[in-house]
């Protein structure tokens, strides 16, 4: 019982006079300048992605393929012949069409100078007229069905697979080949119509993918849908996304996120925020000549994000806040201030260096 006594006494005797020397070691914190930056709330939604332009090509006639120009997944530009139909028949046909506009042609110029000679009555030179333009027409019929022998690119894209060869026989209504405009993409996704007033076209949104998870594309709302669905309570939104390298493809699911109300508002980390109840405070560092001491401060917050929150009333943009060792911090106290973190020198960096 003795000894027990004087080890209790022993250890009350030790707090009694290390106390004085740990009220003098001041905790060490870390702090952040509050600063004004761009905020939006974020409106969350799944779309699916559409070329901007999307093509089947398909035959209009009956006939054998006789030239493919083109390989599976290859750049073409607007304009360039892809697949050319067997047309031997048709050019013959053009060609004796063209023959006969020459003779009538021909005919008409004789029956024109007879005519100014007073040799030939005008009637004939009017049937003679009437006859050629007859036959231009026939001609411009036959090239207008030989164009229906060509598949040319409507615009520059990437063609898809090829799945016919030169020999194969084709029907009208057969497809034959695809081409899309990748460099632009389509990215269709609906919102609850409680959000139609936040939304504007463009308002800008990120969008990421299963297929690339460590990169976040950027694009904006290009259209609004005018109708609501009477069933889902939601309206269609169209939004415009660049492609860079054509790796998004047409059909991909992406998550979006759409920056709705964008403002200039004053954030913190949401460490440096410390709630009590429904009240939130902040740990405001007030710097003298040689000691930092510590402020408890009531603050006002919005809306919250991935480690950051919006404050809204309790402290000005260029005050320092702790953002870290505020389990040891307390109003009034005096505070040894390990350094400043921000974009460039992070937490652990500055634990680090004061080891």
């Amino acid at each position: 019982m003795l000894v027990c006594k004087r080890i209790f006494l022993f250890w009350l005797f030790t707090l009694i006079w290390a106390s004085p020397l740990l009220a003098q070691s001041p905790p060490p914190v870390i702090g952040h300048y509050a600063a004004i930056t761009t905020w939006s709330d974020p409106l969350e939604a799944l779309g699916t992605l559409s070329a901007d332009e999307s093509v089947t090509l398909s035959a209009t006639v009956t006939d054998t393929i006789a030239e493919i120009n083109f390989e599976d997944g290859e750049q073409v530009e607007r304009g360039r012949l892809l697949i050319r139909l067997e047309d031997a028949e048709e050019q013959a046909q053009l060609r004796a069409a063209q023959a006969l506009n020459d003779e009538r042609r021909n005919a008409l110029g004789r029956a024109t100078q007879l005519q100014q000679r007073n040799l030939a009555p005008r009637a004939d030179v009017e049937d003679t007229q009437a006859r050629l333009r007859q036959s231009q027409a026939d001609a411009q019929a036959l090239e207008a069905r030989l164009s229906n022998y060509r598949l040319h690119a409507p615009f520059s894209g990437r063609v898809g697979f090829r799945n016919v060869s030169i020999g194969a026989l084709v029907t009208p209504g057969m497809e034959l080949v695809t081409l899309d405009k990748l460099d632009v993409m389509k990215l269709d996704f609906t919102v609850p119509e409680v959000f139609l007033g936040r939304l504007s076209n463009g308002l800008k949104l990120s969008a990421t993918t299963a297929a690339f998870p460590d990169e976040v594309f950027s694009g904006e709302i290009s259209s609004i849908g005018t109708r609501i669905d009477p069933i889902t309570r939601s309206v269609n939104v169209r939004a415009e996304m660049v492609n860079p390298g054509l790796r998004l493809r047409p059909g991909m699911l992406m998550e979006v996120v759409v920056q709705q109300r964008v403002r200039n508002t004053l954030v913190l980390p949401e460490a440096a925020i410390e709630p009590s109840g429904n009240r939130h405070f902040a740990m405001l560092i007030n710097q003298q000549a040689d000691t930092s001491r510590l402020e408890r401060r009531e603050v006002i917050i919005g809306e919250r994000r991935s480690g950051e929150v919006e404050v809204l009333e309790g402290i000005n943009a260029g005050d320092l806040i702790v953002i870290h060792g505020l389990q040891l911090a307390r109003d009034g106290q005096q505070v040894r201030l390990l350094g400043i973190a921000d974009e460039e020198t992070d937490i652990r960096t500055l634990l680090e260096a004061d080891r």
